[in-house]
């Protein structure tokens, strides 16, 4: 199943699931993500972030929903409140969507310790959802099915 990620900016939130979505459910999900206004660039904590805890990040960037046209989610989850209120393009078709409101480490201020915890919350938290994901048989249910499970799981925290 494909599963887009969305986020206003894709720079931080957004990528942080792609990747970890791509790692963790290699065979099951094949994810990318993208964002109603994107930035040009992946924050440079979230690279090195997911570098830390083992992921990838080989030819990551932000991209707007024109860059994934092609992609065909079966799946849209935003991950911030501006995307949340936004309107997804009409080629999203009848994705199921689902919201998973993460605070967005990239503007918090301060030492960094506080950072690096901040990041790292948000890198256990899209692990635990997503592995939670993954021990459903999410690919048998259909999409209204699928949307409560995936708000099921984000609201378990």
């Amino acid at each position: 199943m494909n599963f887009l990620f969305a986020c206003t900016h894709n720079a931080c939130r957004s990528i942080l699931a792609e990747v970890i979505g791509r790692e963790l459910g290699k065979g099951r999900m094949e994810t990318a993500s993208a964002g109603s206004s994107p930035s040009g660039r992946v924050h440079p904590l979230a690279l090195r972030h997911l570098a830390l805890h083992g992921y990838g990040t080989q030819g990551l960037a932000s991209k707007g929903f024109p860059d994934v046209q092609t992609f065909k989610p079966d799946v849209v989850i935003t991950l911030c409140d501006r995307a949340a209120e936004e309107s997804c393009p009409v080629w999203l078709g009848n994705a199921a969507r689902a919201h998973w409101g993460l605070p967005d480490p990239s503007h918090l201020e301060g030492p960094d310790e506080d950072r690096s915890a901040a990041f790292g919350a948000v890198i256990a938290t899209l692990e635990s959802r997503i592995t939670r994901l993954l021990q459903s048989p999410f690919e048998s249910l259909d999409s209204g099915q699928l949307t409560s499970l995936l708000q099921e799981i984000a609201e378990q925290e």
